[in-house]
């Protein structure tokens, strides 16, 4: 075996103990003993960054049971990842539950042949191996975009700033006009706006993928009435180009019923939609943002008449970090506004959605909103209530 690998193996019937090490060991594994769950800890802790490459234990053991040594083991970042293999003398339907829940990945019944202790071994290794090859070639995958985010998403802001910065210096020894340290402050402002806006953006989906974001949804939603309010804001955050003019209107259906949300995180959402649809349209170019209500629902649509997107990529587009065709099109922006829009649309308990007929037919992104919220739907009599007032 090439890259001999190392088995632990637990049990406490002394001959078998011996028995299934003598077969591993024929097969060229390198083998490690213990007769108890205790004893298995003292021998993974006597090199705790090197775990063995499958552990193989009994269950009914003295001390420590091997539920209990499975618990202990995965209580460990480095061992969290070890493929287990429990070895009982009653094959029963309860055990099996709760090894599965804690991590255990096959169960071999006593008395079991030796072709079958083999087999099973050699088949978690190649799962695991396979697993680990996986995620490697994901983060391999997710290095390199970052490393093509920071070098020119960072990079590009970050010159502007400190290129007008140096130019910037002129003013002092009277080579600059006013004029031309306004247009520099302007450059200066883009640049770091920019940068700010990056920032942000990482900040939000972090808070996002790490639950924070619905945490804060919790304390801060409360029924939404100014729709229009929020569409304004939202717009004041779209970054348009100076060499570039895009038209954004709204068109807000008369009389829709208060609704629940968090309005600083709907406004981000509305804001990353209008944004993504005004950089993807030609110059002159409309983007069209509608608000209904439908099937107890409102109903967000942003429409522009750019590019367009292919059927394959709808649901690809939501994904962290991801950019159509990044290296041909040289897009800007982090590839995390829509991922936002996914992460809070989904916290609000509502859908996204994409349609596009394909190259240069342009693109509608929809978010739907519940009135109220799936996890608290006696709050529709409170809204209602509040609707009631208002209305007086």
């Amino acid at each position: 075996m090439k890259d001999q690998k190392t088995v632990l193996v637990v049990e406490d019937e002394v001959h078998l103990l011996y028995g299934i090490r003598d077969i591993l060991e024929y097969e060229k594994y390198t083998v490690k003993i213990a007769g108890n769950g205790l004893e298995g800890l003292e021998v993974l802790k006597s090199d705790p960054n090197n775990p063995p490459d499958i552990i193989v234990s009994d269950i009914m053991m003295p001390h420590m049971d091997g539920f209990t040594f499975l618990e202990e083991v995965r209580k460990i970042d480095a061992w969290v990842t070890v493929p287990f293999i429990f070895l009982t003398a009653k094959d029963q339907q309860a055990d099996r539950f709760k090894g599965g829940d804690l991590g255990a990945d096959v169960y071999l019944t006593k008395p079991f042949a030796a072709e079958e202790l083999l087999h099973s071994v050699k088949a978690s290794l190649k799962r695991h191996t396979n697993i680990k090859r996986v995620q490697q070639e994901e983060m391999t995958g997710l290095k390199k975009e970052i490393l093509k985010l920071f070098n020119h998403e960072f990079r590009t802001p970050m010159s502007l700033v400190v290129g007008y910065s140096d130019m910037l210096s002129g003013y002092k020894d009277n080579l600059l006009s006013e004029e031309d340290v306004m247009d520099f402050l302007k450059g200066v402002s883009s640049g770091a706006n920019r940068l700010r806006r990056l920032v942000e953006n990482f900040i939000q989906l972090l808070e996002i993928q790490e639950g924070d974001a619905a945490d804060i949804y919790l304390a801060r939603r409360r029924p939404v009435a100014e729709i229009d309010a929020i569409l304004r804001d939202a717009k004041r955050g779209v970054t348009i180009q100076d060499d570039k003019t895009v038209e954004i209107t709204f068109d807000i259906q008369d009389e829709l019923p208060l609704f629940v949300a968090d309005v600083q995180l709907l406004t981000i959402s509305l804001r990353e939609l209008m944004d993504n649809a005004v950089k993807f349209s030609e110059d002159g170019g409309t983007v069209e943002v509608t608000v209904t209500e439908k099937d107890d629902h409102i109903v967000f649509a942003v429409r522009d008449y750019g590019r367009g997107i292919a059927s394959h990529e709808f649901e690809k587009i939501w994904e962290e970090l991801y950019q159509i065709n990044r290296e041909h099109f040289e897009d800007q922006g982090s590839g995390c506004g829509l991922a936002i829009v996914d992460g809070a649309i989904k916290i609000h308990g509502g859908t996204r959605s994409v349609e596009s007929d394909g190259d240069g037919t342009g693109s509608t992104f929809t978010v739907r909103i519940p009135v109220t919220p799936p996890d608290n739907p006696d709050s529709y009599a409170a809204i209602d209530n509040i609707a009631s007032i208002m209305s007086r």
